[in-house]
């Protein structure tokens, strides 16, 4: 009786060690699954704080001052400025169908007026020779309209971050079949919004001086 009881004694504590065991592995198996689960949401978590970071930041910056040229009656009727990539974005398309040019007047909103890209590879440097040849190519003189010369380019429509583009834009001074007049006078404010498919847009606001000579260029800071 002995001997059995010592026996007996010895299969309990079998069970209860396999039962342990098990123990032990379910709750490695469902630590296993929340760390798991943890590293996933703070990876998802680490992505949309990336996306909402990047789509806060605008793709391209200005680069330089902002230039306007008046025409016979000292209205700004042209305006040119160069941008570039912002720090850390990749690759930005500049192609007609990639970008969205507005621009908010005083007594006007021009909700898209980009034409796409004249010269993606220019050794023209003159502003007004290249004003001449926008206003052959697409009567750009005769309307509202916005296009993007590049340069120090690969012949494409991407602009890189070696590379750097000039937004020449002009607004017709003719007045609409609403009295607007588009083309900007002494001390009316123009907002340009420069909109991409990703990232927040560039906005660039100026006001117009006083006393705006005739057929001139401005800096306009």
């Amino acid at each position: 009786m002995k001997k059995l009881f010592k026996d007996k004694r010895g299969i309990v504590g079998i069970e209860a060690a396999i039962v342990l065991i098990a123990f032990i592995i379910i709750a490695a198996a469902l630590s296993y699954v929340v760390i798991n689960m943890g590293f996933y949401t703070t990876q998802k978590t680490k992505e949309t704080m990336q996306s909402g970071l990047d789509e806060s930041l605008s793709a391209l910056q200005l680069d330089g001052i902002v230039t306007a040229k008046t025409n016979n009656n000292s209205y700004i009727e042209w305006i040119v400025f160069p941008v570039k990539l912002s720090a850390g974005k990749s690759a930005f398309d500049l192609k007609k169908e990639a970008l969205v040019v507005s621009i908010y007047l005083p007594n006007a909103t021009l909700l898209s007026i980009y034409n796409g890209i004249y010269s993606n590879d220019t050794d023209e440097a003159d502003l007004d020779v290249l004003i001449g040849g926008l206003s052959e190519t697409y009567a750009m003189n005769e309307t509202d309209m916005a296009a993007f010369v590049m340069y120090n380019c690969d012949s494409d429509s991407v602009l890189e971050s070696s590379e750097k583009a000039f937004l020449i834009i002009h607004l017709n001074e003719t007045v609409t079949a609403t009295g607007a007049r588009h083309a900007v006078a002494d001390y009316e404010t123009v907002k340009i919004e420069v909109k991409g498919a990703k990232g927040a847009a560039l906005t660039v606001v100026r006001t117009a001086p006083g006393g705006i000579p005739k057929n001139s260029h401005i800096d306009l800071g």
